[in-house]
């Protein structure tokens, strides 16, 4: 029996220690930062707030924001993994659940704005709790879709050895999900979860603060401390909650995503050893907590067996036992009552823009043209320089250590807040509003395919690389046998959510206001946000459902056969 060195055994006990001192402390902080948020939600309604642009109430903007951020992220996460695994396990609902997650992606946050606000202050007339769920609902429709996509591609793209695995044991669906599924995607949601996260602050300006029609609403946090700020042209408050934003980003990395990193790290699938693998301090001295080991072993160790336990239990006696003939007709009845209430809503729908004049329906029409050549070049330009930097971020660890935190920082700086500094820039080049808006769809989205290519590069087996070093592959040949294959998958969902993220990104980028000046240009996304401003639910909504008429189109045409490319012919399996 090896006993170590006595220095090296007390240095080990000391950071335990300090390990379960600073878990202890952090649990208290974030149950008493609960309670007086709580306080503050269930306190009366307030129709107007006041936002300070003093930088000594950032500390407590910052924790609302990130408090909504972090419950937004929960909610976006369930929803992932419930409709990911509803549309990869059943080919019926594929057909209807894939073109319906590319649609809700693709429709801006402005466009829910309307409905998900009033329908929540309705509900909760007399307290701050409306106003609340309606920012956290609007924040999850940033951050969902990519999660989603990223969940059912790597279901999709299991390797067949894995699950004949499953079936040779006898797997039930739980023990499928736990031990197959979430690990083989683990790596993909956990990038996609950094861009979830980045997502939520990009949009934090338009979910914390924003008009509709006459009423003015408000909720104190950091986008609505930069949105004041840069509607009044205080250069020095936006720097300062840039600098709040920042400093909450490095330490969500440091403390969150790259113990994330490492510990997903385990779940790579190779047939070799892949050498050196991310490492992190944070994860070390979780791993050395006597108190989270306590905690694991006498409460989550236990739940997961029975759960097993249950699970397969169940599985056995469905096994034995055949389905029900009733199941099947509640489904279609369930079918039917969706129909019912689809129709329904086309038909008032269709009373409501039935009203519109010729010069309305023409703007939408070419707006829409407008619009989708911004997005492809949007989608042209960030390809040409994020596939490059992802997989060389992807495939070297020193570099990803420093490029990492900074791509996160970048991801959540909201474009908006810059943008007063881009566009005066533009227009003294001679660009103009219309170059200015497709460098901030660019800025809006790029990040999607950069961190779906990074995760796609980190995932490249290690066997594959060393197959590709015997062989003494060029560049070129590194690149079209080994590098492009292994990353397709990640590319294509990287490609949808940042098709997505430009046409939602057009709300902001093709209608701006500046100080008291507002600039616009002809599109989809300046018509939704001229809509909004005046209160013509009509015209919101007809381009809505322009929107969404596009995204299905180009759905049918180009996602859905470059997913099954992605499924047939990139598959890694032997």
């Amino acid at each position: 029996m090896n006993i170590p060195p006595l220095p090296k055994l007390l240095r080990g006990r000391t950071w335990s220690r300090l390990a379960d001192v600073a878990i202890f402390a952090l649990g208290l902080a974030i149950f008493y930062g609960i309670l007086q948020i709580a306080r503050t939600w269930f306190g009366p309604y307030t129709p107007v707030v006041h936002i300070s642009r003093s930088p000594s109430a950032l500390p407590g903007y910052t924790a609302y924001s990130l408090l909504r951020i972090a419950i937004a992220y929960a909610l976006s996460l369930a929803f992932a993994l419930s409709f990911g695994y509803a549309a990869s396990r059943s080919a019926r609902a594929e057909r209807l659940l894939i073109p319906l997650l590319d649609i809700l992606q693709s429709i801006p946050v402005l466009s829910f704005l309307p409905g998900v606000m009033l329908a929540m202050v309705a509900l909760f007339p007399h307290s701050q709790l409306g106003l609340e769920l309606g920012a956290i609902t609007l924040i999850f429709t940033g951050q969902v879709w990519n999660l989603a996509f990223s969940f059912y591609s790597s279901l999709k793209a299991i390797p067949r050895e894995l699950m004949d695995v499953a079936r040779i044991y006898q797997f039930g669906r739980w023990q499928r999900l736990t031990q197959i599924e979430l690990p083989y995607a683990a790596q993909g949601l956990v990038w996609n979860s950094m861009m979830s996260v980045a997502g939520g602050w990009f949009f934090l300006m338009a979910c914390e603060m924003f008009v509709l029609g006459e009423r003015d609403f408000r909720l104190p946090g950091l986008g609505s401390y930069l949105q004041t700020a840069a509607s009044a042209g205080d250069t020095p408050s936006i720097l300062w909650g840039l600098a709040a934003m920042i400093g909450v980003i490095v330490l969500l990395d440091r403390l969150v995503w790259n113990p994330l990193i490492a510990w997903a790290d385990k779940f790579k699938f190779e047939q070799v050893d892949g050498g050196s693998a991310p490492r992190s301090s944070v994860l070390n001295a979780l791993r050395r907590s006597n108190l989270l080991a306590q905690i694991r072993s006498r409460t989550f160790t236990p739940i997961t067996e029975r759960l097993t336990l249950h699970f397969a239990r169940r599985t056995g006696a469905n096994a034995l036992h055949p389905p029900q003939r009733w199941k099947p007709w509640c489904g279609r009845a369930l079918a039917a009552v969706a129909l019912v209430v689809v129709v329904y809503g086309v038909i008032r729908a269709g009373t409501l823009v039935a009203g519109l004049s010729g010069s309305d329906l023409k703007n939408l029409l070419l707006g829409s043209g407008a619009t989708f050549l911004r997005v492809t070049a949007a989608l042209l330009f960030g390809t040409l320089w994020t596939v490059p930097a992802g997989v060389a971020i992807g495939s070297s660890q020193r570099l990803a250590r420093f490029a990492q935190p900074l791509a996160q920082i970048a991801a959540s700086v909201p474009a908006t807040a810059l943008f007063p500094v881009i566009l005066r820039l533009l227009i003294r080049a001679g660009g103009g509003m219309n170059a200015a808006s497709i460098l901030l769809m660019i800025l809006g989205t790029q990040w999607y395919l950069l961190f779906n290519v990074i995760a796609g590069a980190m995932a490249i087996p290690s066997d594959l690389k060393q197959v590709a070093a015997a062989f003494r592959f060029g560049r070129f040949d590194r690149w079209q046998r080994l590098i492009l294959p292994c990353i397709f998958p990640y590319l294509i969902t990287g490609l949808v959510t940042a098709a997505g993220g430009a046409w939602n990104a057009s709300i902001i980028a093709e209608y701006f206001r500046f100080g008291e000046q507002t600039l616009s240009t002809l599109g989809l996304g300046a018509i939704i946000s001229q809509a909004t401003d005046a209160g013509k639910f009509d015209l919101l909504l007809a381009a809505t459902f322009t929107m969404a008429a596009i995204v299905v189109i180009i759905n049918r045409l180009v996602w859905k056969p470059l997913y099954r490319l992605s499924e047939t012919r990139f598959k890694l399996e032997a």
